[in-house]
């Protein structure tokens, strides 16, 4: 991924639409990954009044899409046999999304306020999460 990819495919045709529909109280939460830092993904969030909220350089990965992500990396190298062409990791990433449960999902979501007093108590280091 590049800056303008992050801006082109992300912020502009993602982010700036949910931060329309969620009001003023909107807080984008990225990381500190290289094309997050570009300079024209801060110039196009200054522009469209979006605010960042702060992540400290060493902080554990707090966002619960991340932990998504991981449980479905799981799933799929887990699967016996494992996908062998693209067509089938399509098919076997479809089912496994599907098969996530809520509740692990929603339970994810509820701990982000531990998950950020953890890192804020860390200074930004590492934490159990």
């Amino acid at each position: 991924m590049t800056g303008h990819i992050s801006r082109d495919f992300i912020l502009e045709q993602h982010v700036r639409f949910f931060r329309g529909a969620m009001g003023a109280e909107f807080l984008f939460m990225d990381d500190n990954a290289r094309p997050h830092g570009a300079n024209i993904v801060d110039e196009c969030l200054q522009s469209e009044d979006i605010t960042r909220m702060d992540w400290p350089a060493y902080s554990p990965d707090l966002n619960p899409i991340e932990h998504v992500w991981d449980m479905l990396d799981r799933r799929i190298a887990a699967r016996q046999p494992p996908p062998t062409c693209l067509p089938e990791l399509r098919r076997a990433l479809l089912d496994e999304w599907c098969n996530i449960p809520q509740d692990q999902i929603d339970n994810l979501i509820l701990s982000l306020p531990r998950r950020c007093k953890a890192c804020i108590a860390s200074s930004g280091r590492h934490t159990p999460y």
